[in-house]
């Protein structure tokens, strides 16, 4: 196991496991058997401040392409979780893309259980897994995202 520290997470091995809009644990739950061993695929952390990352989430909200995020423990930054191989060519400014390694942490609890436990060390869920839209956020509407959300703030910014 390795850690990364990044703008306020330490990184551990992350991964993210779902089957469409559920978990395979509700899935297999809501009909009745037990969920089989979950293999997750690891996923990325794209971090921003937490002012830029509020916007973001927003953006994202409306049309319907968050996946789920963390914060963390000082709520400075956010995390979006997004697919494995983003880290690669990740270069927006004032962010930071993380590349991790999958441990096999399913996202999602038991049928009407709480959300999990956020993957990250010393972080907790902005968006849980089960109320996001997607398992990852897609790193190019993120992308687009934290431009608005970034050109909204020095245009709120240049009027006070």
């Amino acid at each position: 196991m390795w850690r990364v520290q990044e703008e306020g997470f330490s990184v551990w091995e992350t991964g993210v496991s779902r089957v469409g809009k559920e978990s395979a644990g509700r899935v297999a739950g809501r009909e009745g058997r037990i969920a089989p061993g979950i293999v997750a695929q690891p996923c990325d952390l794209v971090t921003v401040p937490a002012r830029q990352g509020l916007e973001a989430v927003d953006i994202l909200r409306l049309r319907d392409g968050v996946g789920p995020v963390l914060h963390d423990g000082a709520c400075d930054t956010l995390g979006f979780l997004v697919p494995p191989g983003t880290a690669a060519g990740w270069d927006v400014p004032g962010s930071a893309c993380t590349q991790t390694s999958g441990r096999g942490i399913p996202l999602g609890g038991p049928e009407g259980g709480a959300a999990p436990e956020p993957p990250v060390q010393g972080t907790g869920w902005l968006v849980p897994p089960d109320g996001a839209y997607a398992d990852a956020t897609d790193p190019a509407v993120l992308r687009a995202a934290l431009g608005e959300a970034a050109r909204t703030i020095e245009a709120v910014d240049r009027c006070q």
